[in-house]
Order: C-alpha cells, then structure tokens, then sequence
C-alpha cells in the first residue's frame, strides 16, 4: 500500500506509473465506467489516454460483465479502470475473467467501497491494483489523503518513484 495526498493523486499516480513501466502506451484505450468522477478521467486525458466509457447497470450502479461485452463489440480496451461506487459492485469476477482473457489491465477504484465484500472477497483486490480515498466525504476519512494497493512489487515501486518525483 503506496500512501499519496490525495485519492485523485493515487489515481494519476498509478496511471502515470503504468506508463513509466510500458503497460500502456499514449493513445491506447482505456475504458472506465461511466459513473465515475472526474478525478478517474482526467488522468486518463491528462496523460494523453483515450478514455472509453462503459457503460453501467442501473441496479448495482457499475459495470457489468454484460456492459463491458457491449463495449468490447465495438472497441478494444487496453485497461478498464472501473469504479466500485458507493459500495457496490457488479459480477466483478466475471469482468476479471474477461479481462484475463483478452488481455485488459484492471484496475479499481474502491474510494467509496472500502471494506466491501463480493463473494468472500474484499472489494480492490480484483484488478493488478486499486486506489483509495480518505477525503471527508468518505466513509473513512483522515480529511485528506488517498492510497493505491497492489501486490505487484514492481509496480509497487515506480508508485514510489511517482510519488516522489523520481527519487528512488
């Protein structure tokens, strides 16, 4: 667990640090679901990613299996930064499958969904790595603050390097 400022610093900082390590590359598309907040999309533009959106379920309020086949048909995603809102989540190991299966980087952002269980498992542990907010408005706050968790030590690493502006 990499310890940022911020949950939307946590968010660039990962998606800067999946660049620096040629995960993705300028240009590729990533999907992300399409309620979201701003602080998932403008890394993405900011680092000069096509943002795809994929589109949700009105019962869980997330991307579903379902939805991102639909999305799939038409374009291919590099990675789907998806976004498990308001404690909720949608047949999140299904959508690991596919992603396991075409070749798609997931990765979650769980601000609003820490703690929350799917299946026996904690909600951010699906994807190579998940983000987290502490802002006031969340159910667990430290005021400011955010954090990304991954169990890829590489990764691991070049968040810290992110995070401390090269400084090894």
């Amino acid at each position: 667990c990499i310890f940022f400022n911020s949950g939307s610093s946590a968010n660039l900082a990962l998606i800067q640090a999946l660049l620096n390590l040629g995960k993705f590359q300028k240009d590729d598309k990533i999907g992300f679901s399409a309620a979201t907040w701003a602080t998932n999309i403008m890394p993405l533009i900011q680092l000069e990613l096509r943002p795809v959106p994929v589109d949700i379920e009105l019962d869980t309020i997330n991307v579903s299996s379902r939805t991102l086949q639909k999305a799939l048909k038409t374009t291919s995603l590099k990675a789907l930064f998806i976004t498990n809102l308001l404690g909720f989540c949608d047949d999140i190991d299904a959508i690991k499958k596919i992603c396991d299966k075409k070749n798609i980087i997931l990765i979650e952002d769980n601000c609003e969904s820490l703690g929350t269980v799917y299946k026996g498992r904690k909600l951010g542990n699906f994807g190579l790595a998940s983000t987290f907010s502490f802002f006031v408005g969340h159910h667990m706050s430290t005021i400011e603050g955010g954090a990304v968790c991954t169990d890829d030590k590489e990764l691991a690493v070049m968040l810290k390097l992110v995070r401390a502006h090269g400084w090894d």
